[in-house]
């Protein structure tokens, strides 16, 4: 099965200015989330795809290949699909630009799942994990989801799902990790889709999948590094560096 890793990298960003250019320890978030998928050694090819002169400067001097794309975008996964089509892959993985700390068996975990006679039903497959930390739950930056007895999804929220109505009965809750794999066809199915309601209301791109009848496969981990979202998240990341260092 032949894998490459596309990286969407648009500059502007709403709950944080140009975080991508943010500096962790000497590094932007771009590079580090770049060279984090590179060292898993799981992709044929590992892609930048950006709207940015200065990510892409910064991606080439450290020895990687960047795609430009031009237009405006809904999500990250309609960005990689303007370039996905000359590519030569049987799965492409979105990792998210800020996502800096992605590890190998993870990545590995969601590959997995469309390989063998059960992986040949899957289309889009992406990543859960327990979330332990109760604030989370109830942040509408932490997208939760829910999943059927095949971990197949159900939802996904920035609500709390489900509503615990009986506090007897025990329950974890699952934080959507933000990477997703596709077959190329699938991925050249969703920007023909309009964008669905509950996408729309929500902003969580995988929603449209939902909403059109295709199920994202779920594999669960039980950590996945620290995303760069709100300003928060840099001072997480930058204690995360100093305690892995």
């Amino acid at each position: 099965m032949k894998a490459i890793a596309l990286i969407p990298a648009r500059l502007a960003s709403t709950r944080l200015s140009e975080k991508l250019l943010i500096e962790l320890e000497g590094k932007t978030v771009i590079q580090r989330t770049y060279e984090a998928t590179k060292a898993t050694g799981l992709f044929h090819e590992v892609i930048v795809v950006t709207d940015s002169d200065a990510i892409e400067t910064i991606i080439l001097n450290c020895g990687g290949r960047v795609l430009r794309s031009q237009a405006e975008y809904e999500s990250g996964t309609d960005r990689i699909a303007a370039v996905a089509k000359d590519l030569d892959a049987d799965v492409l993985l979105n990792v998210q630009g800020d996502e800096p700390f992605v590890q190998k068996k993870p990545l590995e975990q969601v590959l997995a799942l469309f390989e063998g006679v059960s992986g040949a039903a899957v289309q889009v497959a992406s990543i859960r994990k327990p979330i332990t930390d109760p604030q989370l739950i109830h942040s509408p930056n932490v997208v939760k989801v829910v999943c059927d007895l095949h971990d197949n999804s159900l939802l996904f929220s920035r609500s709390p799902i489900p509503y615990i109505r009986d506090a007897d009965v025990p329950h974890t809750y699952y934080q959507h990790i933000g990477v997703y794999a596709f077959r190329k066809e699938a991925l050249m199915l969703f920007p023909t889709l309009a964008m669905t309601p509950l996408e729309k209301v929500e902003k969580i791109e995988c929603l449209r999948f939902l909403e059109n009848g295709i199920p994202l496969k779920m594999t669960t981990v039980a950590e996945m590094g620290i995303g760069i979202d709100v300003a928060e998240d840099i001072e997480r990341a930058k204690a995360y560096l100093k305690r892995n260092s």
